[in-house]
C-alpha cells in the first residue's frame, strides 16, 4: 500500500472533489458494513455514480474452475443484472491476467477487445476493469462499461479506482474473517450446547440431551415458553435454567403457583393492589409482575387460572402491561414469562375452559419435558446424584435395587424418585442401599392387600387412571396394555 501512495503521490493531490467526496463516503461505508452483499452493492454503486457509467458488475473469481459468479450487477437506473453474458469474459479474464487496473477507453476500435460477442452485441465503448484482491490472490473484479459517454473513462479515474479497490479489498478481508469467526463461534456455541449439561438436570438419555440442547436455544432469546409435562417432571428446574442462561441472568427469577388460589388473591399477588382497592388493602402493594421487571416471571400451573384472569395475563403478553387492583394508571412491565402445566391446553382450549389467544401467545416455544419412564437410562445417575444431595456421599447401591427402580413406571416422575431414595436411606443402616430398601408405592399395596386377583387388578387401574388424571392413553402406556384394554375393563366395573 505504501509503495502504491508513494509512486502516485502527485496523481493523488489531483484527484477530483467528487472523488475525493467519493472515497470519503465508501470509508464511512467501510467501518460500517458487516455484511459482503451490502458493501458490494455500494462499491457498485459508487462507481457507477464516479465514472457515470451506465452499467456495473462485481464478480468473485474461483480460481480453482476458472470461471466467476455475480455477486451483483446492475444498471444506472437501479435494475438488476443476472446474466454474466451480458459482460464480456474476455475483459475479466485479461483483469485477472494482469492483476492491475484496466482502462480501455474504445473498445470498439481495439483489435483485441472489439473480438469478444459481448462487446459487438451491446455495442460497449468503453471499460474500466478492477481487481479485488485478497491474500495476494485476485478475489473478484469490478467491471464498469457504457456504451455512450467516454468522457469520464481516464487515468484519473482509473486511479481512483486503484484506491477505491484498495478500500474495497480491506473491508471484504474484514468482513469475511468477522464472518468465518461468527460461523466458528456459532459451531462452538452448538458444540457446547450438545455437550454442556444444566444443573439439577440430571441425565444423559436422548430425550435429556434433546431437552439440555432446547434450552439453550431458547435460553439466549426473549420468547415466551409453555413447559409442559406430567407433575414432578421438572417443569420448575426447565424455566429456572432458561433463566440461569439467559442475558436476564442477573435479574430477578419469580415463580407463582396457579394451582387451587382463589381468583382474586392470585390477581392481587400477580399484578398488586392499590391502597384502598379493597378490605384490608392499608398500603399500596407492588405485584409480582412488576417485582420481575427485567427479569424472569415463571407461571406454574397456568391451567388453572380463571378466564377472567386469563384475559388480564393475555394484555400483558401482547402489551406488557398491567394495572394494579384499584388503580387507573397503566405500568409497564418488561418481563420474561415462562409458563408450565401438565394438561393439555389444546383440548381445554376446545372445551372453551382455556383461551385460545392466550393459549397461541404462550406456546410461542413449547418444551415438553420427559416423563421419567421414557428415559429410565438416567435412574442410576439421578440415584447417584440425590444420594449426594440428601448427604450420603459414601453411599453404594446395589444392581438389583437399580433394576427394581427402573422396572417401574414412576407416575410420580422425579419427584416421586427422591422420595423412594429419601425414604431407602432412612430404612438402611449399612452404607449401601439393597432392593428391599427401595419401597415402591404398588409394593406396599400388594404387601397390604387381602382381596381376589380380580380386585387387585381392579385396585391398580383405579390408582393408576387417578394418577394420570383419568387419561387412558398414558394410563394403558404404564400398565403395557392397549387402550382398548382399559376401556374393557372400565366396562366390567360400570364405569365406561
Amino acid at each position: 500500500m505504501s509503495n502504491f501512495f508513494k509512486e502516485n503521490i502527485n496523481h493523488i493531490k489531483n484527484l477530483s472533489k467528487d472523488e475525493f467526496e467519493s472515497l470519503y463516503e465508501f470509508t464511512q461505508i467501510l467501518n460500517s458494513a458487516t455484511r459482503q452483499d451490502l458493501l458490494i452493492e455500494d462499491a457498485i454503486d459508487i462507481v457507477i455514480n464516479v465514472i457515470n457509467a451506465e452499467r456495473g458488475l462485481f464478480v468473485k473469481y474461483d480460481e480453482e474452475n476458472d470461471n466467476f459468479s455475480i455477486i451483483s450487477a446492475r444498471k444506472i437506473s437501479n435494475e438488476t443484472i443476472t446474466d454474466l453474458h451480458e459482460f464480456s469474459s474476455g475483459i475479466l479474464q485479461k483483469v485477472i491476467k494482469e492483476k492491475k487496473p484496466l482502462l480501455y477507453h474504445d473498445v470498439m476500435s481495439d483489435p483485441h477487445l472489439s473480438q469478444f460477442e459481448s462487446v459487438q452485441i451491446q455495442r460497449i465503448k468503453s471499460v474500466i476493469g478492477v481487481p479485488i484482491v485478497r491474500d495476494a490472490k485476485v478475489w473478484g473484479v469490478i467491471v464498469a462499461d457504457s456504451q455512450l459517454d467516454r468522457r469520464e473513462f481516464t487515468d484519473e479515474n482509473l486511479l481512483f479506482l486503484s484506491f477505491f479497490s484498495n478500500l474495497v479489498s480491506l473491508a471484504l478481508d474484514r468482513i469475511i474473517k468477522l464472518e468465518e469467526l461468527e460461523k466458528e463461534n456459532q459451531i462452538l456455541i452448538n458444540r457446547l450446547q450438545l455437550t454442556e449439561e444444566i444443573p439439577e438436570m440430571i441425565g444423559n438419555s436422548t430425550a435429556m440431551r434433546t431437552l439440555t440442547h432446547l434450552i439453550h436455544k431458547v435460553a439466549m432469546t426473549d420468547a415466551t415458553v409453555l413447559i409442559v409435562g406430567e407433575s414432578g417432571t421438572g417443569k420448575e428446574v426447565a424455566a429456572k435454567a432458561i433463566h440461569e442462561l439467559s442475558k436476564r441472568k442477573e435479574k430477578p427469577f419469580l415463580a407463582q403457583f396457579c394451582g387451587s388460589i382463589p381468583d382474586t388473591l392470585l390477581e392481587s399477588e400477580l399484578f398488586g393492589y392499590k391502597k384502598g382497592a379493597f378490605t384490608g388493602a392499608n398500603t399500596d402493594k407492588q405485584g409480582l409482575l412488576e417485582a420481575a421487571d427485567s427479569g424472569t416471571f415463571f407461571l406454574d400451573e397456568i391451567a388453572d387460572i380463571s378466564t377472567a384472569l386469563q384475559a388480564k395475563l393475555l394484555r400483558v403478553l401482547e402489551n406488557r402491561e398491567i394495572i394494579r387492583l384499584g388503580d387507573v394508571k397503566v405500568k409497564k412491565v418488561d418481563a420474561r414469562i415462562i409458563a408450565a402445566t401438565n394438561k393439555d391446553l389444546q383440548a381445554l382450549v376446545k372445551d372453551g375452559s382455556f383461551r385460545e389467544d392466550l393459549f397461541y401467545r404462550l406456546n410461542v416455544f413449547p418444551i415438553r419435558i420427559p416423563p421419567l419412564r421414557e428415559r429410565r437410562s438416567d435412574i442410576p445417575l439421578l440415584v447417584d446424584f440425590f444420594i449426594k444431595k440428601i448427604g450420603k456421599k459414601n453411599m453404594l447401591i446395589d444392581s438389583a435395587a437399580i433394576k427394581k427402580l427402573e422396572s417401574y413406571y414412576w407416575p410420580g416422575n422425579i419427584r416421586q424418585l427422591i422420595n423412594v431414595i429419601h425414604r431407602a436411606l432412612i430404612l438402611c443402616d449399612g452404607d449401601k442401599l439393597h432392593a428391599d430398601h427401595i419401597i415402591l408405592e404398588d409394593q406396599a399395596v400388594v404387601e397390604t392387600f387381602q382381596g381376589t386377583l380380580r380386585e387387585y387388578e381392579m385396585l391398580i387401574l383405579k390408582k393408576r387412571l387417578e394418577e394420570f388424571n383419568h387419561n387412558r392413553t398414558l394410563t394403558a402406556k404404564s400398565l403395557d396394555v392397549s387402550v382398548r384394554w382399559i376401556q374393557l375393563k372400565l366396562k366390567e366395573m360400570g364405569e365406561q
